[in-house]
């Protein structure tokens, strides 16, 4: 990949939907109050970054690297992290919107999912075990055979999860969210 190496960078409320922001690697930095709305990310490295109050719906990241990368209350509507750079891969989430996003088929163990609407995400054949999803919102979010081992969902609502079709291993639960392991039997309870 072509570009620039940027280390300890930071960028505040940069607008990079139209002009883009410089093709490169990007190594502990942080960015705040940026949009990215519909840029191209594509092939661009992320390494220790963060990135607070960033809007990046509908942002390209086929091949993009986000190696330990924090979001912060940001807009990361519909984006595809199945066509992410898999190696090293390493992401947590804190008072994100992610809904409508792709994580099918990708490796995210002990991802850390927290005060997050999740709304219709793909998880389907997504390894998450050992995550935590904490205070999230998962209403729709598509959960078949996929890897729960382990993984944390006592304060989530709104999940509906077929132990059947997934591997929920000592998965931790609480009442009465619990009953979202039901969905799939088509039983009525009282």
């Amino acid at each position: 990949m072509s570009g620039n190496f940027n280390v300890d960078k930071k960028y505040t409320g940069n607008d990079f939907s139209n002009s883009g922001l410089e093709t490169g690697t990007y190594e502990n930095c942080t960015f705040t109050n940026c949009t990215f709305i519909q840029s191209d990310l594509s092939e661009f490295q992320f390494q220790e970054c963060t990135f607070v109050d960033c809007d990046l719906s509908m942002a390209k990241i086929s091949s993009t690297a986000f190696r330990d990368v924090k979001f912060i209350g940001c807009k990361l509507l519909g984006l595809h992290f199945d066509e992410c750079n898999t190696f090293l891969l390493e992401m947590s989430f804190d008072n994100c919107q992610l809904n409508l996003a792709s994580f099918y088929k990708l490796s995210v163990k002990k991802t850390v999912f927290k005060k997050c609407v999740l709304h219709e995400v793909d998880f389907a054949e997504a390894d998450l075990s050992l995550s935590q999803f904490l205070k999230c919102d998962l209403s729709g979010a598509i959960f078949d055979n996929t890897n729960l081992e382990k993984s944390d969902f006592r304060t989530s609502i709104n999940y509906s999860i077929n132990p059947q079709a997934n591997k929920i291993k000592k998965a931790q639960f609480s009442i009465p969210d619990v009953i979202g392991l039901l969905d799939a039997f088509d039983i009525k309870i009282s």
